[in-house]
């Protein structure tokens, strides 16, 4: 159809609305009936006849309606005044639409019908019939809203063809995915089955290298224990100054290797650190209670190994490190020598060599792994192999069965009645206040984020559709966000109306913790059964 004839009918249609609305007002005008009483109800008040008041209960004459004094108890003997409680007043309001207003808003000083038959007779106001100019804005209003609604429902449909069209290829694939499903779950069985039987050989292969590896762990651990014996051993014998059989506080204060604060001098409180909070321990108690203290700092002491330096302290550490490299430099080589020698107690210390170190380091490395004999080898790899053929096949099971649950959920929402909110889907949209940047995830989230980081704040998660009876999907709601501070958790009202594109409008916290987003999207836009000549004459 051309624009012109487009236009054409239009202006047409404009034209009959029109005369519709000239034929009312006369209509209008000529029915006889009491201020305040609608046309439907003129024949109800007839000033021939006595008047029965409409709940039935008395019959008065009909020079009592609008007396200003209340006969009937449902206050209709008072259509236009104020005298009943319960009265209704009813505003013809030619040319714009009919209004019904309380009996006590009648002559109250303010114009509440647009032609100002409210306020008939009261002298202390003046009312202005502006209900035509009303009634163009309104009817531009319902032609533009009529516009937009014929616009969106054409989008509302073709986002309808597309969420029928993905809820089919969800279920399809559905079908196949319970298919590939139970086919890797096959596959599963037989890998587990084949891991089973090589892991059976593998493991009585390996016995016998499990009890060579269980003597040897052994062996390595006495020697050990008969290495720190020694090492323990000699240390105490070399503290034990007074050859007493036990090393007491006094003998540790003489050592700067314990002097734990650095302050210059070992305490006593540092000393019995050392000995396990005791006096005095012999050689037994050395070993087992004093040298697990000892060694470490000694070691520390010696440069063997450095501790981890906690964040802050660097600064300091190398501030230190400084001014112990000023003071080398001013030391003679014959000082640093000396000092060589008394860093354990002179030169029995002195002569631990660099080699028995390594060797040190060396046991207490990481074993390599056993070497097995060619045979053995074989079921070792097969079995790993077996092991990492089965690991794969169970994560193939693994990604089947999320993809079906996904879909599943998918399945389970409830995208509209046409499925013409599925196109919603996967996507995220924005609104930027002063503050904030919010987003509204349709069927997943809400999120709040500020503008000055990226750290996100959950406002809910969907829920499900909340509208009233006559349209559930006017509203969304999003429950179980991030609880407030001290607070309930976070919750999301979305009022959905119909709009040319999908977009947030507005976000307001009408209650703390509750928010409300405004969204407008073609899917909500639905028209609805042309209004008929009836309909027009009723608004009028």
């Amino acid at each position: 159809m051309s624009s012109s004839r487009l236009l054409l009918n239009f202006n047409l249609k404009h034209s009959i609305l029109i005369i519709l609305i000239i034929v009312c007002e006369i209509l209008t005008s000529e029915v006889p009936r009491p201020r305040g009483v609608s046309l439907s109800r003129a024949s109800l008040y007839d000033p021939e006849k006595d008047f029965v008041c409409l709940d039935g209960t008395i019959s008065i004459p009909f020079t009592h309606v609008n007396d200003d004094y209340c006969d009937c108890p449902d206050g209709s003997d008072e259509p236009g005044t104020s005298a009943c409680p319960n009265g209704i007043f009813h505003c013809t309001n030619a040319g714009h639409k009919p209004l019904n207003i309380h009996s006590s808003r009648v002559k109250d000083g303010i114009c509440d019908c647009c032609d100002g038959s409210d306020e008939h007779g009261n002298n202390n106001v003046n009312c202005v019939n502006n209900c035509y100019e009303l009634g163009r804005s309104a009817r531009e209003e319902a032609q533009r809203q009529a516009e937009l609604i014929k616009v969106g429902n054409q989008m509302r449909l073709e986002f309808s063809q597309k969420g029928i069209q993905i809820k089919q290829e969800k279920k399809e694939k559905l079908v196949e995915l319970e298919k590939h499903k139970a086919e890797a779950e096959a596959v599963l069985k037989e890998k587990e089955s084949l891991k089973n039987e090589v892991e059976v050989l593998e493991g009585a292969a390996l016995e016998q290298y499990k009890k060579i590896e269980e003597e040897e762990r052994k062996r390595k651990e006495e020697a050990e224990a008969a290495d720190t014996r020694i090492e323990a051993t000699e240390t105490f014998n070399r503290f034990d100054s007074n050859k007493d059989g036990k090393v007491d506080i006094s003998e540790l204060q003489t050592r700067q290797t314990f002097d734990k604060d650095r302050n210059g001098e070992v305490s006593e409180e540092e000393a019995k650190f050392f000995l396990n909070e005791e006096e005095s321990v012999d050689l037994e108690a050395f070993i087992t209670l004093a040298w697990p203290r000892i060694k470490p700092f000694m070691m520390l002491d010696a440069g063997l190994f450095k501790p981890p330096i906690k964040e802050g302290e660097e600064e300091e550490q190398e501030h230190i490190n400084e001014e112990h490299e000023g003071e080398a430099e001013e030391l003679t080589e014959e000082e640093l020598h000396e000092g060589e020698e008394s860093e354990f107690g002179g030169e029995e210390d002195e002569e631990e060599p660099e080699e028995e170190i390594e060797e040190k380091a060396t046991e207490t490395s990481t074993p390599a792994p056993p070497q097995y004999d060619e045979e053995t080898q074989k079921l070792v790899d097969a079995a790993n192999e077996a092991r990492k053929e089965y690991e794969s096949a169970k994560q193939a099971v693994r990604d089947i069965q999320t993809e079906l649950n996904n879909i599943e959920e998918y399945l389970e929402k409830d995208y509209g009645p046409d499925e013409e909110f599925a196109v919603l889907e996967g996507q995220c949209f924005e609104y930027t206040d002063h503050e904030y940047i919010y987003k509204l995830c349709p069927f997943d989230k809400t999120i709040q984020q500020p503008k000055s980081n990226s750290l996100e704040t959950r406002l809910g998660t969907w829920s499900r559709w909340a509208g009233p009876d006559i349209n559930k999907y006017q509203i969304m709601m999003y429950e179980r966000g991030q609880s407030c501070w001290n607070g309930p958790q976070r919750s999301t009202k979305v009022r959905v109306a119909c709009g040319s594109e999908n977009k947030v409008i507005s976000v307001t916290e009408p209650n703390r913790c509750e928010y409300q987003f405004d969204f407008i999207t073609p899917a909500a836009c639905k028209e609805l059964a042309s209004d008929s000549e009836d309909d027009v004459h009723d608004e009028l």
